[in-house]
Formats: C-alpha cells, structure tokens, sequence
C-alpha cells in the first residue's frame, strides 16, 4: 500500500519503524513503570504520640531574684562600699626630697642603703669607657652568653615602664625605670636581699625620658609632662630644672658636661635649657613646624646636630641656627607613612639613624653626609602595633656595638630582638620560664653585657653573663 507514496514518506515511514524497533528492545516502558510506581509510593502515616499537659499541681523549678534581676523582698540591700581608685597625691613644684613612697621605719634603713651604694658607684672612676665595635660573630657569642633567670625579674615600679636607664658602673648593676604616674622606682640588681628596690615620685605623669649624668652619675635626670627634674642622690633631692605648662616629650644633653639640654615638646615645639641658670624657663623656644615632637637624641661627635622624630617628620637640626620660627632641617629623612615613635643616632660615629614607625617598618638611614634629604639604607618589615596598652618601642642601639640596635617584638615566644643594620636578625632573647610578655622599652649597658627590658606591668627583666 505505499506503492502510491512518494520517496520521503517511504522513508520517513521506514526510519520510524525501525526506531519503534529500537525502543521496544530496550524495554523503556517497564523502567517507567517502575520508576512511576517508586514516585507514587504513599509515605506511610506516622501517629505521633500527644504531648502530655503539664499537671496543674506540678511543682515550678525556682529561678533566684538575682536572675529575675528583681530586688530581695524583704530585705535591704547591703550597701558595698566602692572601691577606691589609687590616688597618689598632686606632687608640687620645686625641690623635693629623694623620700621613698611610704616610708617606715625598716623600708628607711633598705632605702638608705640603696642611695649610699648609689653614692658609692657614682665615685668609682670610669674603665674601660671606650666605643668599640667588635665583629658580628664575636658579638653574636656574647648575645648568646647572656641569659635570664628567675632572680633577675622583679616588679620595679607600679604600673607601664615608660623609660629606663641604667648607671654605667662596672661592680653594681643599678637600674631605674619611670613609670606612667610618675614614678620612679631603683633596682639594685646585684644585691640579694628582697627589698632591693625603691620607689619614689617626683612626677604627676608619666616618665618619658630618663638618663644618668654622663658627667656624673650620681644625678638622675628624669622628664614627664609637666617638668624635668635632676635627682641628686649626694643631696637627697629632685631638683626642677625645667617646667611647662606645654606637656614635655623627650631630652638629651647637648654637651658631654650635661650642662645643657634640648627638650622636645609633644605640641611640636623644641627648647634649649641651661641647668646653670636660675628658674626654671627655657634659655630659647622654637617652632620646627612639627605637629608632634616624640623624641629628641643629640650627634654623638658633632654636638650641634640633633634629631628630632614627630607625626611622620623625621629631621635633623643645627642647634646654632635655631630660630623661633621658620628654622629649616639640615637634612629630612624621608619614607614614613604614619607617626614615628622613635628615632636615634648610632652611638660611636652617629652615621646611621634608626626609626620606629606606625606602619610596621624599622627603617634605617645613611647619616654619613647629612644632605638635604637622607639616604635610606635598610627597611625591615615589624610588627610595631603594640596597642593602646603597651608602650610604643623605641629602637636603641647597643652602645657598645655601631651597627646593631635592640628593639621590642611581639612575637610569640615573648622576646626581645637585635638586629644589624642591614635588617639582619643577628640574636632573639627569650625564656619561656621568666619572660611572658612584651618589652617595650629596653636598655642596654654602656660597657659591660646586660640588658634590660620592662613590660606594661612594671616588671624589670635582666639579661646579663
């Protein structure tokens, strides 16, 4: 019956049955069967069980008033008294006698002995008082020979190490750390009784700057907002040598007699004190144009330069062409994004300056030639965000080593780190028994190997042979 089909039907008419072919062989229709049959399985009805009702007599678990934050019935609250907060009384202006905190009658005769050794060091003539830089391996054994133990750890002052400084003396390891209320506290180091140690305030706030006379170490010279004062143990009193009403940030002595001093404000200003004259009013103030100054650290050989380390500024000055306003840098250093916590020469030929900066970078700067614009030589990636409960670090150098400086770390173990100024990491020091926490502020003995690191908590760490 096709016969009258034209070619294209015969062959559509034949594709088609052959596919009908194909499909019956693969037995489609009983696999859709049964794929329909799983689809349209009824889920089987799950009687659940009645939740039962609470009977009306059952008991109601108590909850306390304190949990209802509900007062007691019937019965008055306990008025506790508050807890009063430490208060240490306004410490006036003018001399002060070198009187210890809360003094009596056993603590007096400990004190006295500390300020007699004080005295006693103090007199020893210098040895041995020389620069020398020695090479790195040699240097890297004597990190490596100085270690912490558990009788060279002590709470010092109350409360955050601000600054330190250590005497020079070459027999008696006596520290002094200034804290953020204003004290004071000596350690003598080498002495094995319990109560080696003495706090004293001069201060209302906190200490920022503290060094020993390099012309006579019995004089203690101690900077905080409000004033710098120079502890004289031989007299047994906190002379005023200065006072502001503009808060102080910073000094160092201009002349190796220490004699006179530049002092740095945190409202960016810089002054110039003479202790030899009388009052306390700067013998000059100048406006650098710094929003900020945090630091100031004078050349070590040539002692009309000084550098100066603000928000982000970073110069250095000649203090024989100071003006009270419109004084230019000699020469700027350059680089930093965010504020500088420090910035220091090198100790022997002052031809290096490190700084600490906010955005997590060391850095180091060729002061060979002080051009207008410093070379910088090394930056060294540190995690320098210490948080608002930490000091910030200050990078210091050794002073018996040009090219190495020391500087707190927050890695974990807690250490202190030594680097070369080409960034290399030359020595960590750590000990997971005594050192727990991070060292801020550090300082590093003029002649012999020790080191000192205080943390937020006021506790002093002595690494020494």
């Amino acid at each position: 019956g096709y016969s009258q089909l034209s070619a294209y039907e015969r062959k559509r008419l034949k594709n088609i049955t052959e596919n009908a072919k194909f499909f019956a062989a693969l037995q489609l229709h009983e696999s859709a069967a049964r794929l329909h049959q799983i689809t349209t399985k009824r889920v089987p009805h799950v009687v659940r069980r009645p939740k039962p009702k609470k009977a009306e007599d059952e008991t109601v678990p108590r909850r306390s008033m304190r949990l209802q934050r509900a007062e007691p019935l019937g019965l008055p609250l306990l008025e506790v008294p508050a807890q009063p907060e430490e208060h240490y009384p306004e410490v006036p202006a003018g001399p002060l006698p070198m009187v210890p905190e809360g003094q009596e009658e056993e603590s007096s005769q400990l004190t006295e002995g500390l300020l007699a050794t004080w005295t006693r060091i103090s007199e020893e003539k210098a040895a041995g008082t020389e620069k020398r830089t020695c090479d790195v391996k040699r240097y890297q054994d004597s990190l490596s020979s100085m270690v912490l133990s558990e009788d060279a750890v002590r709470k010092v002052v109350k409360s955050r190490v601000c600054s330190m400084a250590i005497h020079p003396s070459q027999s008696i390891v006596l520290v002094a750390a200034g804290d953020k209320f204003g004290q004071i506290g000596l350690w003598n180091v080498s002495s094995s009784a319990e109560d080696g140690a003495s706090i004293f305030i001069p201060h209302n706030s906190p200490v920022t700057c503290l060094h020993f006379s390099p012309a006579n170490p019995a004089h203690l010279l101690s900077l905080s907002n409000e004033s710098l004062r120079c502890g004289d143990v031989t007299r047994a009193v906190f002379d005023e040598i200065h006072r502001s009403e503009d808060n102080l940030s910073s000094f160092d002595f201009l002349e190796a007699s220490a004699t006179t001093a530049v002092v740095g404000y945190w409202g960016g200003d810089i002054a110039v004190v003479d202790r030899r004259t009388q009052g306390t009013s700067p013998e000059l103030s100048v406006d650098i144009g710094f929003k900020r100054t945090r630091t100031v650290h004078v050349h070590p050989v040539n002692k009309q330069y000084f550098i100066a380390a603000g928000s982000v500024d970073v110069c250095i000055y000649d203090i024989r062409h100071l003006k009270r306003r419109g004084t230019k840098p000699v020469s700027s250093l350059v680089g930093h994004t965010k504020s500088v916590a420090s910035a220091y020469f090198s100790p022997v030929t002052g031809n290096r300056v490190v700084t600490v900066c906010a955005d997590d970078k060391l850095r180091v700067y060729d002061t060979t030639s002080l051009l207008s614009a410093a070379t910088e030589l090394c930056t060294l990636r540190h995690n320098n965000n210490t948080g608002r409960w930490l000091t910030r670090f200050r990078a210091i150098w050794d002073p018996k080593q040009e090219d190495c400086f020391v500087v707190g770390s927050m890695a974990r173990p807690r250490q202190i780190e030594v680097f070369q100024d080409t960034g290399k990491l030359l020595h960590s020091f750590s000990n997971l028994d005594c050192l727990s926490s991070v060292c801020s502020i550090n300082v590093v003995h003029p002649t012999r190997n020790i080191l000192v690191g205080g943390n937020s908590s006021g506790r002093l760490h002595v690494f020494k042979e």
